[in-house]
């Protein structure tokens, strides 16, 4: 009786950290407080490191490397596929892309028997298609799922060459060595979609030549109809189809005019880039990390420490930058429990992969050990877990 006793007084009486309980599923991933890491792994063109911070109060970002096989079948082609998905309005639609994304990139490549920009983007309809299938079926329920959506950016390696898809403002930057200087340049892989960008608003503008108000300075911010910065994602159903823009859907997310016709796409940006042997390595970051540092700041931190830990040095690097603008010190900034976190900064995931050019000369059919890491965060125990989004979270990106 008295061992009982002393177990309900642990249960009671348990230490703070231990509210906090991995979600990657990779058993290699560390957590500090809100930060995971995963600071050293191999992939099969080279290296990789990882990190996550959280900040949301459930983590909105989500990721993962695939590396091996990219194919339903074990006759390849073979390569790694990194994907980093930084969601907004709740955790649904990223969550989504990261279970089924991937999957339906290797059903295309084995239905293709190769790996293309075909293959890419039927991936990403596929995945569009289920997530819309998925609103259609809960929105009796849960109608605010209307408004969930999440940018996407891909990266994918296999023989030789580099496909980078994106959706949203998620960022995709190569270091390239220069013979002559010893320098590692920052060269930007992948196209954004967010208002802030003069021809992602002239784009909509010719799109929508009737609607004087498809892009709103909103709070000194542009934004697609004053609610939403990017103009491409996958989910954000409300301004994709009309039947998800009425009632019960929160009314600051409703078009006072109805929707005629799509306002945001589901079409990624995809660009193929041959590696060269002074391609160092590509760092994977969504908009949380780009906020904080410049392409070229971000290279270099990489480029000029040991390559594991990079990963975690530059959400650090980040972090410390966010407090800085907040005149307080990174050591109080820890401090801050998530949710709160989020009025200093967002949900940062960085994924460095290094390109060994030994390994990524190397023909697509050679066989690699197949690997699968998802980027973790912190969730509380099932039974105190906060609602996913409330009117004031969700649709803020």
């Amino acid at each position: 009786m008295l061992s009982g006793l002393m177990n309900f007084l642990r249960a009671c009486f348990r230490p703070r950290s231990d509210q906090y309980s991995h979600t990657s599923l990779d058993t290699g991933g560390r957590q500090d407080g809100l930060l995971w890491y995963k600071d050293t792994g191999q992939h099969v063109n080279g290296e990789f490191s990882m990190a996550v911070v959280q900040a949301n109060n459930l983590l909105e970002d989500q990721s993962q490397l695939e590396s091996g096989c990219l194919s339903l079948n074990e006759l390849g082609p073979y390569g790694t596929f990194v994907g980093v998905y930084d969601g907004h309005g709740g955790p649904e639609t990223s969550r989504f892309i990261n279970e089924h994304l991937f999957q339906h990139l290797k059903r295309f490549t084995s239905e293709q028997q190769t790996m293309s920009v075909d293959v890419i983007r039927k991936a990403y309809q596929a995945t569009e298609e289920g997530f819309l299938s998925l609103v259609t079926k809960q929105w009796p329920m849960k109608p605010q799922i209307a408004a969930v959506g999440s940018c996407c950016l891909v990266g994918v390696i296999c023989g030789g060459t580099l496909y980078v898809a994106n959706l949203g403002d998620s960022r995709a930057v190569l270091g390239r060595a220069v013979k002559a200087t010893g320098e590692v340049l920052a060269i930007q892989l992948s196209a954004e979609h967010n208002v802030c960008i003069e021809s992602v608003r002239q784009e909509l503008q010719s799109l929508h030549p009737d609607d004087s108000q498809i892009v709103v300075l909103k709070h000194n911010v542009w934004r697609v109809k004053g609610l939403i910065q990017v103009s491409r994602s996958i989910g954000d159903v409300y301004l994709k189809k009309a039947e998800f823009n009425r009632e019960p859907l929160y009314s600051k997310f409703r078009l006072r005019e109805p929707l005629k016709r799509p306002i945001l796409s589901a079409d990624p940006s995809i660009s193929v880039h041959q590696l060269q042997p002074h391609d160092q390595f590509v760092i994977f970051a969504s908009d949380g990390l780009w906020e904080h540092l410049s392409n070229q700041e971000a290279v270099d931190i990489v480029q000029n420490h040991p390559r594991s830990g990079s990963a975690r040095r530059l959400v650090k690097t980040a972090l410390k930058e966010a407090a800085n603008k907040r005149e307080m010190r990174y050591s109080d900034l820890k401090k801050i429990d998530r949710g709160v976190r989020r009025h200093f900064h967002d949900d940062i995931s960085v994924i460095v992969v290094f390109l060994d050019s030994n390994l990524v000369s190397r023909a697509s059919s050679v066989k690699g050990p197949n690997l699968s890491v998802k980027g973790g965060g912190v969730s509380l125990r099932p039974n105190i877990l906060a609602p996913y989004a409330t009117p004031t979270e969700a649709g803020s990106t």
